[in-house]
């Protein structure tokens, strides 16, 4: 493993960021308000998703991590939306 040098975010991005990802919740709590039918889960999914790739992205310092780790994690993601395709194929067809 590799010694890598620490990242250290500025305070302005680090507010920035958890402006966004309030936001984003809170958009997640007004999506299973408002009843958008069968969208519903899939739009709370969606939001999830989003505030996940950026907690990774910064908190985690994922974007100064070498592509392997990058392409890993994505990997992860694509057979997180498989199943979850899968998931919602099977719910619809029965």
């Amino acid at each position: 493993m590799k010694n890598h040098d620490n990242h250290i975010s500025s305070d302005s991005a680090n507010w920035t960021v958890l402006l966004i990802l309030l936001i984003l919740t809170t958009l997640s709590i007004l999506a299973i308000k408002i009843h958008v039918g069968a969208f519903t889960v899939a739009l709370a999914l969606l939001l999830a998703s989003v505030k996940v790739t950026i907690v990774l992205t910064y908190f985690m310092h994922l974007k100064f991590e070498n592509l392997l780790l990058r392409l890993m994690v994505g990997g992860v993601f694509l057979l997180f939306a498989i199943v979850i395709a899968i998931t919602f194929i099977d719910y619809y067809f029965r």
